[in-house]
């Protein structure tokens, strides 16, 4: 269920009963061929695929703004400071606890970690049920290479403009990270790519996309231990 689409009998129907998923993400640079929304786009897909794995998910509206100070100096990036964030989301999960029995954050966008941090502790001291998941490829490249290009190409294939796909600045990010808290990515990656996007495919996409989504279905299910997983979930049908 899409909690944009329900009406209130719908959530009253099943009050307490269900999970709220609530997709965040960003509007900010992805290099010359990737969308502003790319993050967004990725968590909504992962937030829609735990919720087609388990039926007792209900999918928010996507937050599609987020904290990405690192991107300013490129045109197109809005964004939200981590305070604002955080009040945000504390908010959300505040006006839910009557309706649903714990919410999920998805973020796709690791810049938002701070927020993402100060929100969860707040909730929880609020007595709220929370669960804060980034959506991380731990092997992956950090901002608009072959992975997010990969995960692009399977959620959204007509969006990235592989004509426009070039290399960025392929140092590790454990080297890069210094510079990039000072200075932002403009002046470390002029086109705004931190890796190499050249060899991306929607295959390869596709097998990220499954196994985050066990990852998150696996997550949620340590913490809400409940409905069964519906056999082959996660797979990109009916997307």
């Amino acid at each position: 269920m899409e909690l944009g689409g329900a009406t209130w009998p719908d959530i009253a129907a099943t009050q307490r009963t269900q999970l709220l998923a609530v997709p965040l993400g960003s509007l900010e640079q992805h290099g010359p061929h990737l969308p502003l929304d790319t993050d967004t786009q990725i968590a909504r897909e992962l937030a829609a695929r735990l919720a087609r794995s388990r039926p007792d998910v209900v999918v928010a509206p996507a937050i599609p703004y987020g904290a990405s100070g690192e991107h300013a100096a490129f045109a197109g990036t809005l964004l939200v400071n981590h305070v604002v964030l955080a009040d945000l989301l504390v908010e959300l999960v505040r006006s839910s606890r009557d309706a649903f029995a714990g919410v999920v954050v998805v973020s796709a966008h690791g810049g938002n970690h701070d927020a993402l941090a100060r929100a969860e502790a707040r909730c929880r001291a609020d007595g709220d049920e929370i669960l804060v998941w980034p959506a991380v490829v731990p092997s992956g490249d950090a901002h608009a290479g072959r992975t997010e290009t990969s995960l692009m190409l399977a959620i959204d294939p007509a969006a990235v403009r592989v004509e426009r796909a070039e290399p960025g600045c392929t140092e590790p990010l454990d080297v890069l990270l210094p510079r990039l808290r000072t200075e932002g990515v403009r002046p470390v990656a002029s086109n705004g790519v931190l890796g190499d996007p050249r060899g991306a495919s929607g295959a390869e996409g596709e097998e990220l996309l499954t196994a985050m989504t066990a990852r998150l279905v696996a997550a949620v299910g340590r913490r809400w231990p409940g409905a069964e997983p519906e056999a082959g979930a996660g797979a990109g049908e009916g997307r």
